[in-house]
């Protein structure tokens, strides 16, 4: 294994300037050159979630990130995991463990948030000693003044970490002369002191237009610009947050199986449908419209991270008939977590975990009453699916039971036996499985009803090798060398 490298980090002008994926990149380029790369982000916002080999709960974009290193995820790399209930309060999940509801004022009053902060060091601590380079990640912009004295995220913990940083600009929504500029003047001498250099993502056409751009902005800020990325859309990288759904498909198409996600305000993992939206047989959107789901072959309602409110939507926009009609009409319907909890009789909230309704009904397509509790389960699977002996893998992260109102008809058996879900028939089903639609036997008995074609499609090898396209367009259109000489000066 090569020597220790200084940690390296990732800041931007804005949110959504592409600080996940290329992080990522980078991951998986100095897994490539012989290194032991983790990634770190202290602070993360997000409904897209998962549960660690542990049975803790972090940030999904830092387990993709930790995929692309080659190595297992874990609390240490997002300490703090922001979970949106509603548009004001997130549930607080502090090393993978959920510590309460607060609102935006209530977790963002402390002035300096010394307690927190000393949290996500150590584990960044804990980190560095096991693997080298840590690959750090920031958090929206690092020149919001009104939020700098509370910031655990960006230059703060970069000046924590001694990371040789690097400014992040998009270029595809224009305006990035005034951005990266503003951004970098708005900086303090110790913060400034922390920049090694400027990245230009999402560039579209021949880069070498753009050298004069290039020498300007060198000037402007006195930081070299060590990469102009293109933009792409070839490379398919686990998106981190719902933002991403605008960019989804939205309608349905003639000539595949047409697959409707139900678009719920609150949806949780997502990244749940990313197989199916990479299968060729399939077309899959995300909808909140009744003319598009009746056009849909296979209706999912996802994960919520509010049941009950996102299950009053429903009720109060009339897709929820629409959903009963497509199962009634012979489609199939199938829940995920939150999903399989709205297809039962009954959600009830005695505890107010998540709503201040106690009780709603369901849809009432599966034959299950779901409780919500204050307890969370996230754990790692390995099951069975129905009466096929091979074994798939999954993950939970839920806090509610779902009990059978009649006998038991699990769709999947665990490897200690304990079951999960309910199998309706060929056409309905509901599970608490996360990534269970990653699994090849699940997939083909979904699609069996809709096509005879079945497909050779490895999607963890499928993943690997973005991962490795990823890295080389990085290499292609970064200085390298120069990333390297600031790590190991």
């Amino acid at each position: 294994m090569n020597a220790s490298l200084r940690p390296i980090m990732f800041v931007g002008t804005a949110s959504d300037v592409g600080k996940s994926v290329i992080t990522a990149g980078f991951c998986r380029i100095f897994k490539q050159d012989g290194y032991s790369p983790a990634p770190f982000k202290a602070q993360n916002m997000s409904l897209n979630s998962y549960a660690t080999p542990e049975g803790l709960e972090m940030g999904r974009a830092q387990a993709v990130q930790a995929e692309a290193a080659g190595i297992p995820c874990h609390t240490d790399m997002n300490p703090v995991l922001l979970k949106p209930t509603t548009d004001q309060r997130s549930q607080v999940i502090l090393n993978g463990k959920p510590v309460g509801t607060q609102s935006a004022y209530e977790y963002f009053r402390t002035q300096d948030r010394q307690e927190l902060f000393a949290e996500v060091t150590r584990a960044f601590d804990r980190l560095s000693a096991r693997h080298s380079p840590i690959v750090l990640e920031g958090a929206g912009s690092i020149s919001e003044l009104n939020l700098k004295h509370r910031d655990i995220t960006n230059l703060r913990m970069a000046r924590h970490a001694g990371a040789a940083t690097y400014l992040i600009g998009d270029i595809d929504r224009g305006g990035l002369f005034g951005s990266v500029y503003g951004t970098i003047a708005l900086l303090s001498p110790e913060e400034r002191a922390c920049m090694k250099g400027i990245l230009v993502n999402k560039f579209r056409g021949d880069a070498r237009l753009f050298a004069d751009g290039k020498q300007m902005l060198e000037e402007l800020t006195g930081l070299p610009v060590v990469g102009i990325l293109p933009y792409f859309k070839d490379i398919f990288i686990e998106a981190e947050d719902s933002l991403a759904l605008e960019y989804k498909k939205q309608v349905a198409q003639t000539q595949k199986i047409n697959v409707a996600v139900v678009h719920l305000n609150r949806l949780s993992n997502f990244t749940d449908f990313d197989r199916l939206e990479n299968d060729p047989r399939v077309h899959l959107y995300y909808t909140r419209e009744a003319d598009e789901l009746a056009k849909a072959d296979i209706v999912i309602l996802p994960g919520s991270k509010n049941t009950i409110d996102d299950l009053l939507i429903l009720k109060q926009s009339g897709l929820d008939q629409s959903i009963v009609r497509a199962h009634r009409a012979g489609k199939t319907v199938i829940g995920i977590c939150g999903g399989y909890q709205m297809l039962g009789q009954s959600v009830e909230d005695p505890q107010g975990v998540e709503s201040s309704i106690p009780s709603i009904a369901g849809l009432g397509i599966l034959p299950i009453q779901t409780v919500l509790q204050p307890i969370k389960t996230t754990v790692q699977r390995q099951f069975r699916y129905r009466e096929d002996s091979s074994w798939c893998t999954g993950y939970e992260i839920h806090m509610g039971e779902s009990r059978p109102l009649g006998p038991e008809q699990p769709l999947t058996v665990f490897e200690d036996g304990q079951s999960d879900g309910y199998y309706l028939n060929e056409r309905c089903w509901g599970t608490y499985l996360h990534g269970i639609l990653d699994n090849e036997v699940v997939i083909e008995e979904l699609l069996s009803a809709y096509t005879t074609e079945s497909v050779n499609f490895d999607y963890a090898a499928y993943k690997q090798e973005q991962y490795d396209r990823l890295a080389d367009l990085i290499r292609q259109h970064v200085d390298m060398e120069q990333i390297y000489a600031h790590l190991k000066s």
